[in-house]
């Protein structure tokens, strides 16, 4: 699981994602959506690491849980993303349809229009420090949507939103099981600064998941923004993250003076993204040598930008 993207937490799934395949989800839309029967039914790459998803002929696309701890987000981005769409720059997730359990699997499943454009990369994004604007000035009108009635953090977003503190046990064991592979007081310091700044309200809509991934691309320019399964009603400070993860430098500190928050907030969103990368770091260096790499240079990141704001 790269420190770029994905919303869980390490867990492994409750099937097995090698199952979930373009032969099941076909049985599926024929099964329930018969007016799509015999639609071309394809594996998108990357596929998630929560969910699945398929395209599914030319203009849809099906996205299935990959666990039992992502499934309630189904019925909320049914719920709230028509609500949301209307108000933001640019395109998100459009559903179309509420698949059922059926044919061994064992989740509702959804079927959305398609959405054109590839995740962001540095090599597809023209010019870094736009970009930076152009998500910077997305989330500024998703902060802007009245949070009236919408879902507060909790397990159904694994409390993106919601106070750091309840990751506080995790963050602490991960530094210390990483040792030297990280300078251990200066990461502690980042997370104590991160629960000590702030937060006073008022909750404002959050993504939840603002990573490479979920930004979409066309011609260089930020075309959609995807994955709403973490999306929530409270603190902004988790949407920053990707201020560590992708951006550097110029484009940072556009991302920084286009989006509507204090440096509480950006104090706290470092905190989000140390957590993860602390975590994604002790797997990475059991399986993955070259996110291990990645990911030792994001924390690099994080720590300097603590110390510079000092």
């Amino acid at each position: 699981m790269s420190v770029l993207g994905g919303a869980g937490r390490g867990m492994m799934p409750s099937v097995e994602k090698a199952d979930i395949t373009a032969e099941l989800v076909s049985r599926l839309v024929a099964a329930q959506f018969p007016q799509w029967a015999g639609l071309a039914v394809r594996p998108v790459e990357p596929g998630g690491w929560d969910n699945v998803t398929f395209r599914l002929g030319p203009g849809l696309s099906v996205r299935l849980p990959s666990a039992d701890c992502y499934a309630e987000q189904v019925g909320k981005e049914h719920r709230w993303l028509p609500a949301l769409a209307g108000r933001l720059p640019l395109p998100i997730p459009e559903p179309i349809a509420r698949g059922a359990p059926g044919c061994g699997y064992p989740w509702p499943w959804s079927v959305y229009r398609w959405l054109e454009g590839e995740p962001a990369t540095a090599g597809r994004v023209g010019n870094l420090s736009r970009f930076a604007a152009e998500v910077a000035d997305f989330l500024a009108a998703l902060y802007r949507i009245d949070p009236a009635g919408g879902p507060p953090p909790g397990a159904h977003n694994f409390f993106r939103g919601g106070p750091l503190a309840v990751y506080h046990a995790e963050t602490m064991e991960a530094i210390a099981a990483l040792g030297d592979e990280v300078d251990a007081g200066r990461a502690a310091e980042v997370w104590q600064a991160a629960l000590a700044a702030p937060w006073p309200g008022p909750p404002v809509w959050v993504h939840g998941d603002v990573s490479p991934e979920n930004l979409l691309v066309a011609a260089g320019r930020l075309s959609a923004v995807i994955d709403f399964g973490c999306c929530a009603v409270g603190d902004p400070a988790c949407d920053t993250a990707i201020a560590w993860t992708f951006f550097s430098g110029e484009s940072r500190r556009v991302f920084r003076a286009r989006l509507p928050v204090d440096q509480a907030t950006w104090a706290r969103g470092r905190g989000w993204a140390l957590w993860k990368a602390l975590i994604v770091l002790v797997g990475a260096l059991r399986d993955d040598p070259a996110d291990a790499a990645q990911t030792r240079q994001v924390i690099g990141e994080i720590l300097a930008d603590h110390r510079d704001a000092a």
